[in-house]
């Protein structure tokens, strides 16, 4: 087969340029994937939980009759009519759950975030033992490959995963796309501090450098986390998923997010939907902090709104941590605040009251830990549905009682992430739980919560959506004024790439 980007070049040799040094694109050829390589280790020959491959095969009507009879005062014209939204921008998503109850029994699911490039592939078992490329492959047949539809039309180029953490996912992609395609793959690192990147933008359209030379790109997979609209245009010849547009309205933005749930929370009211969140103050400057804080009853979480992978998120439950918190040096100007779910003993006072962690079930120690849910979706020519999904549990359990010396982290932190001194990333395997046979039973959650915990996520990926809409204009520009209006903050005002 003949590729349009080799093509391209040859005819067109002043198109590229040649650098002999510095980092560059792998190619990846069809038929290169091994599923050894995108698993974790626990994860590759576990036997997925019947219940979790129940929901995943359950069809939408039998979702939205089973909510709706769970939850008598939803609409379900309105919840079909979400589970069946059509997303423009944010097309692939992973919201963090807790399952979390109140004093007097109420449980529920509180969306925490929802992230843009989310990862999950890698701890999800196999549905079906002889798909061997699992949920990768659903992704990219039913999502990425869809996206494309005539774009080879409109640009002459190759197609390319660029990322800047989780190589192990991202090489999973390109190595399916490269299947489903049937075409080589460019698998290209991009770094966020990188002086000398192999990606470059020219007149909207993306190059990555390969043996020296800058191929053009015709649409691009993309795993960038760490501030991916420094490196990544809002305006794009290349099409690119998920945009830029998608992480400023909510996918790698906390703050206006916050916004796009409270505004789409105003639409569903009627229906009988909500998203759930935690209590949230947003646009707090540093020095407000600590009224926020007691306000809540000396509890709370604060987030830098532009951070992810667990970091910049700090929890209070002490006078000794919130000073540290005040010591610390940031980036940015503007901070959110939120109510802290703990224990039931120590937990933010809210207008709703408070809420604690449902927690994992007592292991033989009696001891409770903390646990969230990824559930990750992606958009499809029939809606929203769900792709993946995996829990994380806390490095120390739940205790009753704080004192002064109390490592509040420890307890409610979930996310596997950590950041090497090299600025490397590594990943906490032993807290992973997996929806298998072994693991899933110790999360204590049932179909209703697992579908509860998708109904969320689509809510909430749908509200990015609709923000991304609105920060758009009818000649597809970035409304810039109206953004500053949502998130006026220097610091990430700067950091933005519009062309």
């Amino acid at each position: 087969m003949l590729f349009d980007h080799y093509l391209l070049i040859k005819k067109n040799p002043n198109i590229v340029t040649t650098i002999e040094t510095m980092k560059r694109a792998t190619l990846i050829q069809p038929g290169e994937f091994e599923a050894h390589n995108h698993w974790y280790p626990k994860a590759l020959n576990a036997t997925i939980h019947p219940m979790i491959n129940f929901f995943l095969n359950l069809q939408k009507e039998r979702i939205i009759t089973r909510y709706c009879h769970m939850h008598p005062t939803v609409n379900a014209e309105k919840l079909r009519e979400i589970l069946e939204y059509k997303s423009k921008y944010f097309l692939w998503a992973g919201a963090d759950l807790l399952n979390v109850t109140s004093a007097g029994g109420k449980r529920q699911m509180v969306v925490i975030e929802n992230n843009s490039c989310p990862s999950g592939q890698k701890s999800m078992p196999l549905v079906d033992d002889n798909k061997e490329q699992g949920s990768y492959r659903l992704m990219v047949e039913r999502t990425f490959k869809p996206y494309l539809k005539n774009l080879r039309k409109k640009i002459k180029g190759g197609l390319a995963v660029v990322y800047d953490k989780n190589q192990m996912e991202a090489s999973g992609y390109a190595k399916v796309i490269a299947d489903v395609m049937n075409e080589p793959v460019y698998y290209v690192p991009f770094y966020k501090d990188d002086t000398d990147p192999p990606v470059e933008f020219r007149d909207g359209v993306m190059y990555v450098r390969y043996e020296g030379e800058f191929v053009p790109i015709r649409a691009a997979f993309r795993y960038l986390t760490q501030k991916p609209w420094n490196r990544l245009p809002l305006h794009s010849k290349t099409r690119i998923l998920n945009p830029t547009i998608a992480c400023l309205s909510g996918g790698r933005n906390k703050m206006v997010a916050a916004k796009a749930y409270d505004i789409f929370n105003a639409e569903l009211q009627p229906h009988g939907l909500r998203i759930n969140t935690p209590e949230t103050i947003w646009d707090v400057s540093k020095n407000e902090v600590p009224l926020w804080v007691k306000k809540m009853g000396g509890h709370a979480v604060i987030k830098v709104p532009y951070s992810n992978a667990g970091q910049g998120v700090y929890t209070i439950v002490t006078e000794a941590e919130l000073d540290r918190f005040m010591e610390m040096e940031f980036d940015y100007d503007l901070f959110i605040v939120q109510s802290l779910i703990g224990n039931s003993n120590w937990s933010s006072m809210t207008k709703s009251g408070k809420l604690y962690h449902v927690g994992t079930i007592p292991n033989q120690k009696n001891q409770t830990f903390v646990a969230d849910i990824r559930m990750m979706v992606s958009a499809t020519e029939n809606g929203i549905k769900p792709l993946c999904t995996y829990a994380r549990r806390s490095e120390k359990p739940l205790v009753d009682h704080i004192s002064d010396s109390t490592d509040s982290w420890k307890m409610l932190g979930t996310n596997l992430s950590y950041k090497n001194h090299d600025g490397t990333w590594g990943s906490d395997t032993n807290r992973l739980v997996l929806m298998d046979r072994r693991d899933f039973n110790k999360l204590g959650i049932g179909l209703d919560d697992l579908i509860e915990a998708y109904i969320q996520t689509v809510l909430s990926m749908v509200a990015i959506d609709k923000m991304s809409k609105t920060l758009v204009n009818k000649q597809g520009k970035f409304r810039m004024r109206l953004f500053k209006s949502l998130n006026d903050d220097a610091g990430l005002i700067d950091e933005i790439m519009v062309n």
